[in-house]
C-alpha cells in the first residue's frame, strides 16, 4: 500500500493564484509569511506526513485505543508521533509567538491541516481539540487563566478537549445536566459528557478539559449554561502537576472508523466533585462554545478534504496498478484498469471534487486572516460575513464530498475495495463521521438557510452570487488555447448561479408565510451553493492557468490538467444545480406530505 504524498504543487498553486497568499502576506503581523518561507513550511510538514503518520495510520486502525485498568493507551508509535509533532512546532503554528506560537496565518496552517488528516485522520485529532480549546481561552478567559495554560497547550505540552454531549442530549445543549458547585474561588463538577475526543491518552502529560454545566440556580435551556476549565490532573500555584482531579474516562466507545482516536465517555464528580474554574460569564458558556466551534467546524470541513485526496491517491495507484481487461481501443492484452473510461470517469470524478474542496477551503481560510487583521474596518466586515456565510458550507458540502470520494474510491478498487487490507475501506470508515461531528449536515444547512440567509435577506450570498458572475464573464474573454475549455466553463457556471439565484428568491420568499417548506429544502441548497461556489473556485482556478499557460510561465502539462478539471466538475458535478432547484422550489410538499403514522 503506497504512502500518502502531499499535493504540493496544487496546494501551492491555490495558495498563490485563487486564495492570495501575496495579501494575505501584506497583512499587519503576516509580512513573513513569504512564499519562500510557506514553500518551506509545505515541504517540512509533507515529509512529516508521509514518514511519520501515514506509516501509523494502517496500524493505529488495527490495533486501536484501548482501555486497560483505567488508562487510556494509544496505538504504538503514536506517542513517539506526538513527541515530534510537538517539538516541531505544529501545534501552535497559528498562534501568537508571545503565548510559544509561530504566528502565521490561518491560510498557511489550512494545507498543513489537510495533510495531517490525509496522512492520519485519528492522530490529526488530538491537535485539534487542543486548538478548540486554546480558542476558546483566547476568546473568554481571563488574563491569568491565558497566562497560566496556553503556553502550555500552545506547545502541545497539555492537550485539550471540548464535552458538550451527554447521553440524553445529543445536540440539543439545552437538555444538558452537568452541575456545576460553587466552592470559593472555583467550582465542583457533576455530570457524564460522551464522544469526547481525545478525552483521555497518553501523549501528553495533562488534559485541559473545557466543559459545559449548569451552576446551580442557572435559568433553564441554553441560557443557563456556562463553561468551565477542568484539568484531568490539578496543577499547583508554580505551573507543577498536583493531585489528580475526580474525573475518569468511563470507556471508550466501539466505533465505526478512526480506531486510533480515543473516543471517551467521561465522568466527572464521583466523589466530591471534579474542581474547574468559570471561564467568562455565568450562563455565557454556550455562546463562547459557538463561537469556538465555528473554528472547529472549518477544521472538519478540512477533514473531508484531506479524507477526499487520501482516498483519491489510493485509487489513483491502484488504476495504475491492477491489470485488468483489454483496451477498448484494441490489442490482446489485459491493460491498467485506468485506461478504461469508466475508471477514469471515476478518476475525474474525485480529481475535481477535491480540487473544489481545497480552493474554496483555503479562500475561506485566507478570508478568515483578514477579518482578523485587514486595517480597514469595513472590508474586516465583509471578510467575517464571508466566513459566517461559508463555514457551514465548507464543514458540511465538503465533509458529504469527501465522503461521496471515499466511497468512488472503494468503487474503483472493485471487490479488493470492500477487503481492509487495501487501505480504501479504512478511508471510507474514517470519513463518515466527518459529516456528524461538530453538528450534521442538517444542522449546517439549517444555519447556513435560517442564520445566514434568513436574516440578512441573503445580502451576503447576492454579492457572492454578484462575484460568480464577474467570473463567469472573465472566462468567457479568455483568448488562446484555453479558449474552449473556458468558454464551457463560462457557460455551465453561467447557468448554475443563474439557479442558485432563483432559488434564493424563492426561499425567501417562502420563509415569510411557510416556514416549514423553506427548511425542507435546506440540505439541497448546502449543496448547491457548495457545487456553486466549489465552480466558482476551479473557474478563477482555470482563469489563473490560462493566464499563466499564455505567458509562458509555470509547468504547461499542470496547468493544462487545472483547466481541464475545472471544465469536467463544470461538465458533470455542477449540471446537478438543476436538480437541485427543483428539490428546493418544487419538493417540499411531498417532503412533508405524509403523517408521522406512515413511516
Amino acid at each position: 500500500m503506497s504512502e500518502y504524498s502531499a499535493p504540493i504543487a496544487d496546494m501551492q498553486f491555490v495558495l498563490e493564484h485563487v486564495a492570495g497568499l501575496a495579501d494575505v502576506n501584506a497583512l499587519p503581523g503576516m509580512e513573513d509569511a513569504s512564499a519562500d518561507l510557506v514553500a518551506e513550511i509545505l515541504a517540512q510538514s509533507a515529509r512529516f506526513s508521509s514518514e511519520v503518520l501515514s506509516p501509523l495510520n494502517r496500524p493505529g486502525d488495527l490495533e486501536g485505543s484501548r482501555l486497560e485498568q483505567g488508562v487510556v493507551k494509544t496505538p504504538r508509535g503514536f506517542r513517539e508521533a506526538y513527541r515530534q509533532f510537538t517539538e516541531g512546532g505544529w501545534n501552535g503554528l497559528q498562534f501568537d509567538p508571545a503565548i510559544g506560537g509561530q504566528g502565521l496565518p490561518r491560510l498557511v496552517g489550512t494545507p498543513l491541516m489537510e495533510m495531517w488528516n490525509s496522512a492520519n485522520l485519528s492522530f490529526s485529532l488530538c491537535p485539534l481539540l487542543t486548538t478548540g480549546a486554546i480558542e476558546a481561552l483566547l476568546l473568554r478567559g481571563s488574563a491569568a487563566q491565558q497566562a497560566f495554560y496556553l503556553p502550555r497547550m500552545v506547545s502541545g505540552e497539555w492537550t485539550g478537549t471540548m464535552n458538550l454531549t451527554e447521553p440524553q442530549a445529543g445536540s440539543d445543549l439545552g437538555l444538558l445536566k452537568t452541575r456545576a458547585v460553587a466552592h470559593g474561588d472555583h467550582y465542583r463538577l457533576f455530570g457524564q459528557k460522551i464522544f469526547i475526543t481525545y478525552g483521555d491518552h497518553d501523549l501528553a502529560e495533562n488534559i485541559i478539559h473545557m466543559v459545559l454545566a449548569r451552576i446551580d440556580g442557572a435559568p433553564p435551556g441554553v441560557r443557563g449554561i456556562s463553561l468551565f476549565i477542568v484539568p484531568k490532573i490539578l496543577v499547583n500555584a508554580d505551573g507543577s502537576l498536583g493531585e489528580r482531579n475526580d474525573l475518569r474516562c468511563l470507556s471508550l466507545e466501539h466505533k465505526l472508523g478512526i480506531h486510533a482516536s480515543p473516543t471517551a465517555i467521561m465522568q466527572y464528580g464521583e466523589r466530591e466533585g471534579a474542581i474547574g474554574w468559570l471561564v467568562g460569564e455565568e450562563n455565557r458558556g454556550l455562546e463562547t462554545m459557538f463561537i469556538m466551534m465555528n473554528a472547529a467546524r472549518f477544521a472538519v470541513g478540512v477533514e473531508g478534504l484531506g479524507m477526499g485526496e487520501r482516498a483519491y491517491q489510493r485509487a489513483r495507484d491502484y488504476a495504475r496498478e491492477r491489470i485488468q481487461s483489454r483496451d477498448l481501443s484494441g490489442g490482446g492484452e489485459s491493460v491498467p484498469i485506468i485506461r478504461h473510461p469508466d475508471v477514469r470517469r471515476m478518476l475525474m470524478d474525485m480529481k475535481s471534487r477535491v480540487e473544489a474542496m481545497r480552493a474554496l477551503a483555503y479562500v475561506v481560510a485566507a478570508a478568515l486572516d483578514r477579518a482578523h487583521l485587514h486595517p480597514d474596518a469595513d472590508e474586516r466586515a465583509r471578510s467575517q460575513a464571508f466566513v459566517d456565510l461559508m463555514i457551514p458550507v465548507v464543514k458540511g458540502w465538503s465533509t458529504e464530498t469527501g465522503q461521496e470520494v471515499a466511497s468512488i474510491a472503494v468503487q474503483v478498487h472493485g471487490g479488493m475495495g470492500f477487503i481492509e487490507e487495501t487501505g480504501a475501506a479504512q478511508y471510507y470508515r474514517d470519513a463518515r463521521i466527518t459529516t456528524i461531528y461538530e453538528g450534521t449536515t442538517g444542522i449546517q444547512a439549517n444555519d447556513l438557510l435560517g442564520r445566514k440567509l434568513l436574516r440578512d435577506g441573503a445580502l451576503t450570498l447576492r454579492g457572492v452570487i454578484a462575484q460568480i458572475g464577474e467570473c463567469v464573464g472573465a472566462l468567457a474573454l479568455i483568448e488562446g488555447e484555453s479558449c474552449g475549455h473556458c468558454t464551457v466553463i463560462s457557460r455551465e457556471l453561467g447557468v448554475a448561479v443563474s439557479h442558485l439565484s432563483t432559488t434564493v428568491d424563492w426561499l425567501i420568499a417562502t420563509a415569510a408565510s411557510d416556514l416549514r417548506s423553506a427548511y425542507a429544502g435546506a440540505v439541497p441548497l448546502l449543496h448547491l451553493v457548495g457545487l456553486v461556489c466549489g465552480a466558482w473556485q476551479l473557474g478563477r482556478s482555470a482563469r489563473a492557468a490560462a493566464g499563466l499557460l499564455a505567458a509562458g510561465d509555470g509547468d504547461a502539462e499542470f496547468l493544462r490538467a487545472k483547466i481541464t478539471t475545472a471544465r469536467y466538475f463544470a461538465e458533470h458535478a455542477l449540471t446537478r444545480s438543476a436538480s437541485l432547484q427543483v428539490e428546493i422550489c418544487r419538493g417540499a410538499e411531498s417532503v412533508l406530505a405524509l403523517p408521522e403514522s406512515a413511516f
